[in-house]
């Protein structure tokens, strides 16, 4: 039933029609149909003044006395869509006539007979009654939904999270598109959980565009904004609720057009839709990253997001935020920023971001192994270029190995856990995720006690020395172990003479106690001095 009508079932249950004995004669599996209003009449002609949906109340008077005029009375109500057909027996009608219940039954037109004389009126009375209270908790239902989106913006929140709390509201996933059909954000229902396969709301929406029709019952809200088109009136985006788990009910339609309101304001305020197509694109690439997605739906769902990749290696890249906070207000700026620095890359790319983690994911398209590097420099300038634009400190980009779309999660997941251990500057624009992965293990072991204990083990007696002695001997002992003990490049770093750097190298050897030309010794410093930059 929809919300905000009653059944035909319910209105008979009401006290008024019980005191006339109600009896079903005809239509008995149909009295589940909502009920929009309630009708008293007894003109021939009475089908002619209906609009659909009302349970209409007679004694007869229009019936005819002919049974072809009762057939074709009962007929034209059926054509009309009423919900039911409600006759009063007494002086006109003793018995309901074999031709009207006849016709009833060939129309699957609700009949019911009334044994007793009831006043119309309070039947009227009641069951309009009883339709004001379920359309007023109908819209009860539609206010609570925005009340709640209203309180996901005013707490920090933004569209995609409003798109995700009605996909939950209407179990049905939500779509916001451009007028022109691009999609910029996808969400699903998270509970109940929807059938699996039918999940991810990105395989949704290929779908539809690949079969070039939508669902019946779908919802549309058109977001007013200046958007493209004449006028103030113009629409700026249109949000699409499609009846994928379920059928959507009236609450949906009056829920969806208050949403949409205050997506405009939101719109309106923040010129969002490049950075919501890049959160969309950002929760594709870690879903991939976190194996929620099935792989062999990958590429699809990736040319649904605009990324149509050859059939060459797949590179992923992760670009993260130097302090690994961006301000909220700065999202939208670099987003846009991203698209077109990187619309110049020269290769496929597909960008997202990701507000929790502060990180932007991307996967590059190449059409050999052999281009990783040069696209590498490519894209890392792109991103950087685009921070800068964005009015923030330059990034950390950490750039994965090649990978299918088999292992690009993987590839990507590697990458956003080397782009937060990542210490020091790279050696190009961008950091190599195959030289990260001591970080890594180091970064991961960085809330055990054990890796600061170690640190101080190796390294208390250099950095006690430093801490109150000059010159500082660290940077010499790391320049040292940079250049692979090679002495005439270390003093050529550092600016010294041969003596010099012989001497200082002797101190550091007595303070800690070992010797700096033997290898596990060699091993433990360079160990312990990247463990210091995860500990502090």
């Amino acid at each position: 039933m929809e919300p905000g009508t009653i059944t035909v079932a319910e209105a008979l249950a009401v006290p008024a029609l019980r005191r006339g004995l109600p009896e079903v004669v005809a239509g008995g599996d149909g009295l589940d149909r909502p009920v929009r209003w309630v009708h008293a009449g007894e003109a021939p002609n009475i089908a002619a003044l209906l609009k659909g949906g009302e349970l209409l109340l007679t004694t007869g008077l229009g019936l005819g006395s002919r049974p072809a005029e009762q057939r074709a009375f009962v007929r034209a109500l059926a054509e009309r869509g009423i919900a039911a057909l409600v006759v009063e027996l007494g002086s006109r009608f003793p018995t309901l006539p074999a031709a009207v219940a006849d016709a009833a039954r060939g129309c699957g037109l609700p009949l019911v007979q009334l044994h007793r004389e009831v006043p119309f009126v309070a039947v009227t009375e009641e069951i309009h009654t009883e339709l004001v209270n379920a359309h007023y908790a109908l819209l009860r239902r539609a206010e609570d939904v925005h009340r709640r989106c209203t309180e996901v913006l005013l707490g920090g929140g933004g569209v995609p999270e409003v798109l995700r709390l009605f996909a939950d509201f209407a179990g049905n996933p939500v779509f916001l598109e451009t007028p022109d059909g691009r999609l910029l954000y996808a969400a699903g229902p998270l509970t109940p959980p929807p059938a699996p396969g039918a999940a991810d709301p990105l395989r949704v929406w290929d779908g539809l565009r690949a079969s070039a029709a939508g669902l019946p019952g779908s919802v549309i809200a058109d977001i007013p904004g200046n958007g493209p088109g004449p006028g103030a009136g113009a629409v700026r985006a249109r949000m699409t609720v499609l009846p994928v788990h379920g059928p959507l009910a009236p609450v949906h339609r009056i829920a969806a057009e208050r949403a949409a309101g205050l997506l405009a304001v939101v719109l309106l305020r923040a010129r969002q839709e490049e950075e919501l197509a890049a959160r969309g694109r950002g929760d594709f690439l870690t879903d991939l990253a976190e194996g929620r997605l099935d792989v062999a739906d990958a590429p699809a769902q990736a040319r649904v997001l605009g990324f149509r990749p050859g059939a060459g290696p797949l590179l992923p890249v992760v670009m993260r935020a130097a302090n690994g906070l961006v301000p909220l207000d700065s999202w939208a700026l670099l987003a846009s920023a991203l698209q077109e620095e990187l619309a110049g890359a020269g290769v496929p790319v597909l960008v997202g971001v990701r507000l929790p983690e502060g990180r932007v994911p991307l996967l590059v398209g190449l059409r050999e192994e052999s281009e990783r590097t040069a696209a590498a420099d490519r894209v890392a300038a792109a991103l950087r270029a685009a921070a800068e634009r964005a009015a923030f400190r330059a990034p950390v980009v950490v750039v994965g190995a090649t990978a299918t779309w088999e292992t690009a999660g993987a590839g990507l997941r590697h990458a956003a856990e080397a782009a937060v251990a990542a210490q020091g500057p790279p050696e190009r624009a961008w950091h190599d995720v195959r030289r990260l992965d001591v970080d890594v293990l180091l970064w991961r072991l960085r809330s055990h006690g054990d890796l600061a204990a170690f640190v101080e083990r190796v390294l208390g007696p250099l950095l006690a020395h430093d801490a109150t002695s000059r010159p500082a001997l660290l940077p010499t002992l790391e320049a040292y172990l940079a250049h692979a003990g090679r002495k005439a490049e270390t003093a050529r770093e550092l600016h010294l003479n041969r003596q010099t750097l012989y001497d200082r190298l002797g101190r550091i050897g007595r303070l800690l106690g070992t010797d700096l030309e033997d290898p596990e010794a060699v091993l433990a410093l360079g160990l312990a001095l990247r463990a210091r930059r995860h500990v502090g």
